[in-house]
Order: C-alpha cells, then structure tokens, then sequence
C-alpha cells in the first residue's frame, strides 16, 4: 500500500494523457516563440552531447594540430621559392640538400595534416556512432516503458523522424562539424599570423576585403537562429496537414470534402512558402554580393596587383607575394566552413527538441512490491480516466466473474475502448483499480500482465516479417507444429499453406492480405498466448459476411474458457453475453442480460439506432455465438 500511495503521490490525479496534456499546454507558449525554441534546442543539444563531449574535445585538438600543420607547406614553399630565386639571381645550381629539405618538409607536414585530420575525423565518426547508438537505445527503452495508450496519440511518423530522422540530422553535427569548424577557425588564424610573419604590409592585404565580406554575411544572417526555429515550425505544420490529408482520403472522398481537407494543406504550404520565400530572397542577394567580394578574380586582383606595386617598390620579393595571396585565397572557404556548421547546429537544435520530447514520455512506473493474480476475475472499482479536461471514463465499477462474457456497449466515444484497454494497462486511471485474480495491474509485473492479457483489435497490426513470426509474436519459442495448431483453430492455416513460402511467407513484402485474413492471424497469434483474460475490440467490425463466418468460428475458439470483455456497437452482436454493460460519456448506465435489458430505455436506442430486429432473425455475434456454444456444451 505505500509503494501504491508513493506512485500516487508522484502524479496526483493524474493519468499519462493528463500529464502529457500539461505538458503540451505549458510548454505550447514557450516554445511557439522562435527565439525560445531556437535556446531550447541549444540548452537540449548540449545536454544530448555530453556523453561524447571527451570525444569532441579530442577530435577538436587533433584538428587544431592539423590546421596549424597547414602553415608548413606555405613555409616550405617560400623557402623553396627563396632558394630558387638565389640560385637564379646568382646563376648558379640550387643546394640540392636544401632543396630536398624543403621539399621533404612540403610533403611531410602536408601527408602530416591530413593524418591529423582523418584521425579527428574517426574520432567524431565513432563519437556520431556511439551516441547514435545511445539515443536510440534510449528511444527504445523509453517507448519500451510508455504506456499503451501514449501510441494511439502519438502518430507513428513522429517516432521514426525522432528514431531516424532526428538521430541523424545529428550526424553532420557530431562527425564533421567539430573538426571542420575547428579547422575552419584555427586554419586562417594561423595563416594570417604567418601571412603577417612574411610581411606584415602581405599580411594585412591579404585580409583587406573580408571586413566587407564579414558585414554582408552578417547583414544577410541576421536572425538565422531564429528564423530557422520558425522554419521548423512552419515545417512541421506542413508535414501533419499533409499526413491529415494523405491518411483520411478515403473518408474525405467519400463525404465529398476534398476540397477542404486539401485546403488545410495547400493552406499550410503556401504559409511556408510565403514565409520562406521572404526570408531568403533578401539574403541571396546579399550572399551573392558577398560571395563576389571574396570571388578568386578579386582575390587574385587585389592580392597580386598591390603585391606587384610591392615588389617593384623593393618591399617585398615576388614568392612573398605568391604565398599569401594563395593564402588569401583559401580564407573564403573557411568562413564558408564556418556558417555551414552553424546552420547544422540550427538543425541539430530542433531536432534535438522532438528527441527529447519523445525520451521524456512518462512511462509506466514498475511496482517495488509485485502482486500476481489468484485467478481471472476483473474487477473495475471507482475508476475514472481522462485526456486533459474530459472524462473518457467516469467512475465506473464492475466485475467480470472468471470465465465469463462481458460485452460494452454504447455509442463512439462512450468510453469501451478506453475502458477496456485499461485491464492491459494501457495507461493508469486518474483515480480507482483496475484488478486481474484481486492483484491491482499497476502490480503486476509487465510480462506477466502480457501473458494474462491479450486482445484482438479492429486493426490487427501485423509486422514485416514471416507468418510464423506474426502468430508467435508473444512465444518466439514455440515449434512450427504449434503454431499451426493455433493457425488452424484461427481458420487460417489452410490459406497460409497456399502461399508461395508458406508459415515462412513475409507480409508486406511477399504478400499482401485481405482484412479478414489479418484478423485470423491475430486470433492465432491470441491463441499461441494462451492468455486467460481476453479483450475483444470490434474484431469484425470491417470485414466482408465470409470473412466474418470464418472469423466467429476463430472466435468461438478463442474464447473458451477464458475471462472475456468484448467492444461493440450493435447489441445484436452481443445479445448471449453473460453480461451486458451500456456505457454513454464514461458512465454505466445500464447491466444485465440481454433478457433483463431489453425494455431499457439506452439499450432498447442502441437496439433501434443499430436495427436489432435484424439480430433477432439470426445473426452472427461474438459473445453471442460463444455463450449459445456454451450453452450446447453443457
């Protein structure tokens, strides 16, 4: 009992959906400010970089070596040009062993620096590796832990952008940026104090026209940080009405609302591009304008013209002149260096944002004190659930006797589902218990609540990969004879063993099944786990009447001897149901059997609003097929 108060007391009143809706109603204002978002994706990329943070920081020096290598070749080269120029003034062979040594330091440290360099830049690779590995080794964990529940909000093509997408942004960030931003600095540093060392009149020339560069860069920047936060933003709302869009057309077509859905779409994008288009186009021209300041032909026109004035006033000698105007030239690509690696840590930074939204998802806290079931009973007591401000399920309490068929119904949004996905601890009720054989769920260990739970969905979500991995999802142990036991119980086998690879079949890729034949495999797969409690939610609710024969006689299967909660609408599907409960806005509003319900006024609407004439002719039902089967047996 105080472990159960402690975990309590940790989120008062609240559910997973609760906290979650909080946390998207607080952070929402902080974070719709571009400038805040662009600060909150620096502070999330520091902390997200710290476990490599030695690893950058050695890849760091190693780069800064090898840039500073980089002076050596422009100081052999003038030496070997000043050792040229004095044999020829003096007609004379040049000092061969000179000449060698300046020519075996040219190649030395050039060979040198670019050992340094790859060095620093395995350094980083294996540095991206690792935290890669870390962040979605994280990711997995974290999904691992969240509740259930979290899933049919959270849209999947969040989680692989987080998985994939995101993790990867980073690699530019983590494996390249360091060293070529190190690189980038330290390089040109070093060449103008060697620039200057050669002559200090050289030295200056050669950065006489980057002030002017600097500033339009700066002019045309301004406010990137910014701007690209926004950018993301705008991004992302193009990316969810286009998913809205994509993923409801068929509803959308047959309501005749194209246009509008469309709309929302078309609405977003040209609210990106209007807002891209106005950012950028300024700053090309003023990149345009800077890129020609720093072009080679200026470069080469300042740098060699002044030089020339030099050499003919007797200053300076024409190698002088050659080696930093070469320096002079290589300065533009290390700014260029510079702003790349910026605009990643941009990215880097929202990207780091969405990861550390999904690696703090509240997961479902495991019990210190583990209570195990004592039998299949499930009892509800005073359990109320919620997302945000609205009541899913409202202190409900009801038992299902071990054993038994329980059949929910009521209108969409009456709360079954919700109700019914909390005896697999989908996610925590606000306030009550939820308890399988007198043992509270929330106490449960996590293996062993999934070894007494399991459930058959609308949707039957079946995984890429062989029919026989699919059925034995939950024993991956079990022998291929078993698993067609459970495939032939579903009804399914003899279509399995038509396939070109049979049981070793891969769905998606090898082929592609019809919903009725998803269903039955998810029924075997139900079978194989041999779970006493069993949730059934709409299981036939989307297939054709021969699927749906097929699929009740997998049912019928399925359901013996176990503690049984089915999800329905109509009240013909469930009328043998041991007990039938009429929920509306998360409340029961009516029990009994079919008999005791059905001059009540809630079932007697549903009845009408369903055509329940038409199940008292004959129609198939899950509880009620089930319940007369039992009925024969006995």
């Amino acid at each position: 009992m105080q472990t159960e108060q402690s975990e309590r007391s940790a989120q008062p009143g609240s559910s997973t959906a609760d906290r979650a809706a909080n946390a998207v109603g607080q952070a929402a204002p902080d974070l719709a400010d571009p400038r805040q978002k662009d600060k909150a994706g620096r502070a999330a990329l520091k902390d997200m970089m710290k476990p490599v943070a030695g690893h950058l920081m050695l890849a760091r020096a190693l780069s800064a070596l090898s840039a500073v290598l980089a002076i050596f070749p422009y100081v052999s080269l003038v030496w070997l040009g000043g050792l040229l120029l004095d044999a020829w003034t003096q007609g004379r062979a040049p000092d061969a062993q000179a000449v060698g040594l300046a020519v075996n330091v040219l190649i030395g440290t050039f060979v040198g620096r670019l050992v340094l360099y790859f060095v620093a830049l395995t350094v980083t690779h294996f540095a991206d590796m690792r935290l890669g590995g870390l962040l979605r080794g994280r990711i997995i964990d974290t999904l691992g832990r969240a509740p259930l529940a979290w899933f049919t909000s959270a849209t999947s093509g969040r989680i692989r952008k987080a998985v994939q997408d995101d993790t990867h942004t980073l690699h530019a960030l983590i494996a390249h940026a360091p060293v070529e931003t190190t690189s980038a600095i330290v390089m040109p540093i070093a060449m103008f104090v060697y620039a200057l060392i050669v002559d200090w009149r050289l030295g200056l020339l050669t950065i006489a026209i980057f002030p002017l560069y600097l500033a339009l860069q700066l002019l045309g920047y301004r406010g990137m940080g910014t701007k690209t936060a926004e950018m993301d933003t705008k991004l992302a709302k193009v990316s969810a009405t286009m998913v809205e869009f994509v993923s409801g057309i068929t509803v959308v077509k047959a309501f005749g609302r194209v246009g509008r859905a469309h709309r929302n779409y078309a609405e977003a994008a040209d609210e990106f591009s209007k807002f891209y288009l106005d950012w950028v186009r300024p700053m090309l021209k003023t990149s345009a304008l800077s890129m020609a300041v720093v072009s080679p032909a200026v470069l080469l026109l300042v740098n060699l013209g002044c030089g020339a004035a030099m050499v003919a006033a007797g200053w300076v000698t024409p190698v002088q002149v050659l080696t930093t105007t070469l320096i002079a030239l290589v300065l533009p690509a290390s700014i260029t260096t510079i702003g790349t690696s910026q605009w990643s840590y941009q990215l880097a930074g929202a990207a780091a944002l969405r990861i550390e939204e999904v690696l703090h998802v509240d997961a479902l806290v495991e019990s210190t004190t583990p209570q195990h079931p004592q039998g299949h009973a499930v009892r509800f007591e005073h359990v109320s659930y919620g997302y945000g401000d609205l009541l899913a399920v409202d202190d409900v309490t009801l038992d299902l006797a071990e054993g038994s068929t329980t059949a929910l119904i009521g209108p969409s949004g009456s709360g079954k589902s919700t109700l019914a996905t909390l005896v697999a601890r989908f996610d925590d009720p606000r306030s009550g218990t939820v308890t399988i054989g007198g043992a509270d769920v929330r106490h449960i260990p996590r293996t062993e609540l999934y070894r007494t739970v399991a459930f058959v969905l609308q949707d039957p979500q079946l995984l890429r990969m062989s029919v026989r991995d699919n059925i034995a999802l939950a024993r991956p142990d079990a022998s291929l004879e078993r698993v067609r036991t459970a495939a032939r119980d579903a009804q399914i086998d003899d279509f399995v063993m038509t396939l070109p690879n049979g049981y070793d079949t891969v769905i998606g890729d090898d082929t592609v099944l019809s919903g009725g034949q998803q269903q039955r495999i998810a029924i075997a797969r139900a079978l194989i786990t041999d779970a006493p409690v069993l949730l059934l939610d709409e299981a036939t609710a989307f297939t054709d009447p021969e699927s749906e024969a097929e699929i009740q006689k997998a049912l019928n299967r399925l359901v013996r001897g176990r503690t049984v909660l089915v999800i329905a609408h109509r009240p013909a599907s469930v009328a043998g149901a041991d007990r039938i409960v009429v929920l509306d806005r998360g409340r029961v509003l009516a029990q009994g059997t079919h008999e005791e319900l059905v001059d009540e006024p809630h079932y007697a609407a549903l009845r009408r609003a369903t055509g329940e004439h038409m199940a008292e002719l004959g129609g198939t039902a899950t509880a009620g097929s089930v319940a007369q089967e039992q009925e024969g047996r006995a």
